[in-house]
């Protein structure tokens, strides 16, 4: 049969009788293609009309000029993840221990950030620090100490240079590591901050004598100038005289120097030793006075000589306790907290332990006190990569770094650009007053910034590179993690310190995971309803 060929108007010309001839034609095309009858292919098949999409008819091809109206459907994201699989996230994989359940896609979230780092796929982390921020009973200490008791299991090890709360203390002795207590009535442990350290494995004699040399210079510069702060600050002159005291402090020790030499050298120089200049009696004052709060003051005996402890490399976990110092004052508390990570940096800095290391910082503002600690805490970051540390910084809000410098100063502005710059982020619940601050200084979108608001104990909202995750990490949390990581029952039941320590391995048969948290996952809002996720049934 010859092909037909139509001019039709364009559908929305039409008119009625146009429209009745349409099917007419169509009707007897049917009829020659498969020799039915017309009358009863129409009954078993109503007519259609032409439709909107172009002019002409192919054959056995029918058009509809009704639109067709179908009611929207709605749904949440976690409903549809059922229905199309394909928009639920794969999580980050299973490499590394477990740390909670995603909760917009209903797997088990685990996470490491080296094997993270290493990953050769879109999901690779930049680097291997983390940025912990949460508001008090958020969940965040709770689920950073079940992150690292977890990793111990994968090889990692866990160092926290200051414990200011004495919470870590317990969870070290639960899982057989090293608590070193500093300045407390029962312990005469003592900390050189000045220490060498072990050799640097790779480099030369001379680039091990560099690095030496700068970290035992920026700890003094950092002590001194958080205890001058308020005051001018440091003049190329009073540096001058710390390098002096401290190269004549080395000297005379053999390479063995302490805050004590170092304070000595100032308070009664040696005028005959090589590079002593008659000024430097005059520009080394405000070094002198502060040195001598260590020496003879309310920090005396705990980092004045030398090492009385030595770091355990083979530990699962070491602590240092600085609890009872903490007590204090504020200045007591950031000066500590200086020398206790001057110290671990100098014995965990060595490559060829090949050890990788979570190292947590608790209330980490506290080693950002002064410029020169800020460039000492930033180049750590930088290097901790190649030390295979993660560094875990721990606070409370953003604008805890308003404890640091002035408004507008450069120190804050670091502050918060180091801060910034940490690729993984671990958010826990925020106070409203924080929102702007997440958004300006973390730069994180609205929608998240409204969503930390409202987020449960233990739920944090996860920046892995650039994904972003919602954690749940107290669903997959057993018994034994609970008794021993909560810190509200200590607050109420004294110091954590006085508490039973709970045995490593439970005598319950309590299985790894419980199932019945796992039941009772709330689930996820849509999207665009984000503000409501932190709803739990």
């Amino acid at each position: 049969m010859a092909q037909q060929v139509f001019n039709v108007t364009p559908p929305g010309k039409l008119t009625r009788r146009q429209r009745k001839d349409l099917r007419q034609q169509v009707a007897r095309l049917q009829q020659a293609r498969d020799g039915q009858d017309t009358t009863d292919r129409d009954a078993r098949f109503p007519a259609a009309a032409a439709g909107p999409l172009g002019p002409g008819i192919s054959t056995g091809e029918y058009w509809n000029w009704m639109q067709l109206a179908q009611p929207p459907h709605q749904a949440t994201s976690h409903n549809l993840a059922g229905i199309y699989p394909f928009v639920a996230d794969d999580g980050l994989g299973h490499e590394g221990p477990l740390l909670g359940v995603d909760l917009n896609a209903d797997v088990l979230w685990h996470f490491s950030p080296w094997d993270l780092y290493m990953n050769t796929t879109a999901k690779a982390a930049l680097s291997t620090n983390i940025l912990v921020i949460g508001a008090y009973r958020s969940g965040k200490s709770g689920t950073i100490k079940q992150l690292c008791t977890r990793s111990l299991a994968f090889g990692h090890q866990v160092v926290v240079p200051s414990d200011s709360k004495g919470e870590w203390v317990i969870v070290a002795e639960a899982v057989g590591g090293q608590v070193i207590a500093i300045g407390g009535e029962n312990t005469t442990a003592r900390l050189n901050p000045l220490d060498r350290g072990p050799r640097q494995t790779g480099v030369s004699d001379d680039v091990d004598e560099i690095m030496v040399r700068d970290r035992r210079r920026a700890t003094l510069t950092s002590v001194i100038e958080a205890t001058i702060q308020g005051q001018a600050k440091l003049s190329p002159m009073e540096h001058t005289s710390i390098n002096w005291a401290l190269e004549h402090a080395i000297t005379v020790t053999h390479d063995r120097p302490t805050i004590t030499h170092v304070w000595q050298a100032l308070v009664s120089p040696d005028q005959s030793a090589a590079g002593y200049r008659p000024e430097m009696a005059a520009n080394g004052e405000r070094a002198r006075h502060v040195l001598g709060r260590f020496v003879a003051g309310d920090l005396q005996g705990l980092f004045d000589g030398e090492s009385t402890v030595a770091f355990d490399p083979e530990a699962p976990m070491v602590v240092v306790d600085t609890s009872a110092l903490f007590d204090r004052s504020e200045l007591a508390a950031q000066l500590t907290q200086i020398c206790t990570s001057s110290w671990i940096q100098a014995v965990i800095s060595d490559r060829s332990a090949k050890r990788t290391r979570y190292l947590v910082r608790e209330e980490g503002w506290r080693d950002m006190a002064t410029e020169q600690a800020l460039r000492t805490y930033q180049q750590w970051l930088k290097l901790s990569r190649h030390y295979g540390v993660s560094n875990i910084v721990i606070l409370h809000k953003m604008s805890d770094f308003d404890a640091v410098g002035e408004e507008g100063s450069k120190e804050r502005t670091l502050a918060y650009s180091i801060a910034g710059d940490m690729e993984n982020k671990f958010i826990f619940r925020q106070n409203t007053q924080e929102e702007h601050n997440l958004t300006a200084r973390l730069k994180l979108t609205p929608a998240h910034a409204r969503l930390s608001l409202t987020l449960q104990s233990g739920v944090f909202l996860a920046y892995v590179g650039r994904f972003s995750y919602i954690v749940d990490a107290f669903a997959t949390s057993t018994q034994w993690e609970r008794d021993l990581f909560t810190t509200d029952e200590a607050v109420e039941a004294g110091s954590a310190s006085d508490q039973p320590v709970p045995a490593l391995v439970p005598d319950s048969d309590e299985p790894l995971f419980d199932e019945s948290a796992l039941d009772r996952l709330w689930p996820t809002c849509d999207h665009q309803l984000v503000q409501q996720i932190g709803h739990r049934e």
